[in-house]
């Protein structure tokens, strides 16, 4: 396939992009500047992406979106989160539909968090929307992808959970503390935790592409969320080292404010029903398996 992806410089993106290329795939690169003879360039702050420039990819792949754990969650930077995404999905949804030849899939990131925070509640992609700011975003990232559907396009939107890589993302910076006995749970640790490992990720990915059944919400996680207190101490003994330091609640809000509350304190209890009943297969369904490669 003739593929465009978005987000190709970031911690899943440049995992996902030798996957497809390594796969056979024509991989193009959407960028703010060109490094590459096929990367396409483009500027969702300025509004600007070329449509002729779209016509004839077989799929398009949309990652981008500014680190929500980048900062502290001040207004100004929720707007950012905000329209890194909403704004991006808009200008790129928008274009498409100006060419001649649409892509067959267009697959756009969303995530767990348009669950809200859930409790044990065992949530499928049927489930409905949470009311916190991540939930908002994820709910308003996923309707700009609307219009192409309504066009014919197959959308996918992923409802990714935590994806899961020494090499990058959470676990990495999560790895020193552990490492160094240091490690422990979060807040009362009873929130559920929905992950997936990186390799599990690309491999849905490719598996979506290739199946046209799949389409609308997929949650994107591991078959086996756990709490984060199972979190911590799996995590703790793959690495043998004890996992006994808790950080409480009130301490993750004074330093990290609202997104201490969103990120690491709620949780959902989410299942990757769509996935499971296409037939995709995890490599890594439960969390032993995900950190015997840590």
């Amino acid at each position: 396939m003739r593929i465009l992806v978005s987000g190709s410089s970031g911690f899943i993106g440049s995992a996902l992009v030798p996957y497809l290329t390594g796969h056979g795939h024509a991989v193009s690169r959407l960028v703010r500047k060109k490094e590459r003879d096929n990367d396409i360039v483009w500027d969702p702050d300025r509004d600007l992406l070329d449509s002729r420039s779209l016509d004839g990819f077989d799929a398009v792949i949309h990652l981008g979106g500014v680190n929500i754990a980048a900062r502290r969650w001040t207004t100004s930077f929720k707007r950012a989160i905000w329209d890194s995404r909403i704004r991006s999905t808009e200008l790129l949804v928008n274009r498409v539909l100006a060419v001649p030849r649409r892509p067959q899939v267009f697959i756009c990131m969303s995530a767990v968090g348009y669950y809200g925070d859930r409790g044990n509640e065992v949530l499928t992609e049927s489930s409905s929307p949470g009311n916190d700011f991540m939930a908002q975003l994820c709910v308003a990232w996923e309707k700009a992808t609307q219009p192409l559907a309504a066009r014919g396009v197959r959308v996918v939107n992923l409802r990714t959970g935590l994806v899961l890589s020494a090499k990058g993302g959470a676990l990495k910076k999560m790895l020193l503390p552990f490492k160094l006995g240091l490690g422990g749970r979060l807040g009362s640790g009873n929130q559920y935790w929905s992950w997936i490992a990186l390799d599990d990720f690309v491999a849905g990915v490719q598996f979506i592409l290739g199946n046209s059944s799949v389409a609308g919400p997929v949650n994107m996680v591991a078959p086996n969320p756990v709490t984060n207190r199972e979190f911590a101490r799996i995590l703790g003994e793959a690495l043998h080292r004890p996992a006994v330091f808790p950080l409480p609640a009130p301490v993750i809000r004074i330093v990290f404010g609202e997104m201490g509350d969103s990120l690491f304190l709620t949780g959902q209890r989410v299942t990757p029903k769509t996935l499971e009943r296409s037939g995709f297969q995890h490599l890594y369904p439960t969390l032993d398996a995900a950190f015997g490669r840590v």
